[in-house]
């Protein structure tokens, strides 16, 4: 049975639970109805930061300790064909301008565990040029570093062919590949690389181009095309005239710190699901994830411990456009 201090909310499509993950997972029967029926988990854990975050991170072999006990959980939780992505920033050595390598070993740790079964299938690099000069005191004060100013995202899955389709997140084409297409002619033949560019092979379109392993969260040269995916929001987290901040102002809350950008949510909902399958976030703050899960007509579970972002949830539901309010109930997947 659930325990009275675990509440549970409810929308249209998913269901926020107020409790601890990994408690649950390990104790709760409830959990097990989920067993090999999430097509899809993503999240942005607390990172191996030095310093202790409002939001409760763990630090150096604790962090590794712990993160090594979510492999076999998330793996119970997948379907056969389904994917795991995990966001996940950089970590120093502490007192010591010295890149840890903390983020690398958890990587090894998910593909490594014994009874997980877990590979990776494909890494991203997502660039915030916005974020704070980190770690600070080496970047700011001493001045003997650069600005950390990227995330990694790691696509694991517990099959080599986890479902998925580039198709559906193509970004739009560039003016000159439009020029290609609109005259028909381009220079066709052998390159310097040796690579054989067909006559043909660059004349149909198929309404897009492949998306990159790369997101620029905001444009990173001026002088060239921003292009993100068609069906995705903007990746930037700063907009300061999205609903959820303009609301939090209102309401003198201040957001959660470390949100996951919903267009990095919304670019892997499309990639790796379809409409009606489920989506689950293990640590997922002010719910960023079922929030795109919602707009995107997925189902979705979320996870979080902290009253405080269960509230920011909870005022995320309430923009009008969503119509899906979070409404607490009993127990009920």
């Amino acid at each position: 049975m659930v325990k009275k201090k675990e509440r549970i909310y409810s929308s249209k499509l998913g269901r926020l639970v107020h409790g601890d993950f990994i408690e649950l997972s390990t104790e709760s029967n409830k959990i097990a109805d989920l067993k090999g029926k999430v097509n899809l988990i993503i999240t942005s854990p607390p990172f191996p930061l030095n310093k202790k975050k409002k939001y409760g991170n763990k630090t150096g072999g604790d962090y590794l300790e712990w993160f090594v006990s979510l492999a076999p959980l998330f793996s119970e939780l997948l379907a056969k064909d389904g994917s795991l992505v995990i966001e996940i920033g950089n970590a120093w050595e502490p007192e010591r301008p010295v890149q840890s390598l903390l983020h690398l070993e958890c990587l090894l740790s998910l593909v490594k565990h014994p009874s997980a079964g877990l590979r990776l299938i494909q890494e991203f690099i997502c660039y915030n040029p916005s974020k704070l000069p980190s770690p600070a005191q080496w970047v700011t004060v001493n001045r003997l570093r650069t600005v950390d100013s990227y995330t990694h995202v790691w696509w694991l899955a517990k099959s080599d062919y986890p479902k998925a389709d580039n198709s559906k997140v193509l970004r739009p084409y560039s003016k000159s590949m439009e020029n290609l297409l609109k005259t028909q002619k381009y220079n066709a033949g052998k390159r310097p690389s040796q690579h054989d560019i067909s006559k043909k092979g660059f004349l149909k379109s198929h309404g897009g181009s492949i998306a990159h392993n790369f997101f620029e969260m905001e444009q990173l040269n001026g002088n060239r095309e921003l292009r993100l995916p068609h069906n995705v929001m903007s990746f930037s987290n700063t907009n300061s005239n999205d609903y959820f901040l303009t609301a939090c102002r209102k309401k003198n809350i201040v957001p959660h710190p470390a949100r996951m950008s919903g267009g990095l949510v919304n670019f892997f909902i499309e990639f790796l699901t379809g409409e009606g399958d489920l989506v689950l976030d293990p640590f997922s703050g002010s719910n960023t994830t079922g929030f795109c899960a919602e707009k995107l007509r997925r189902k979705w579970i979320s996870f979080e411990i902290k009253e405080d972002y269960i509230k920011q949830a909870i005022t995320r539901f309430s923009e009008p456009s969503l119509k899906s309010p979070l409404k607490e109930i009993k127990w009920k997947i």
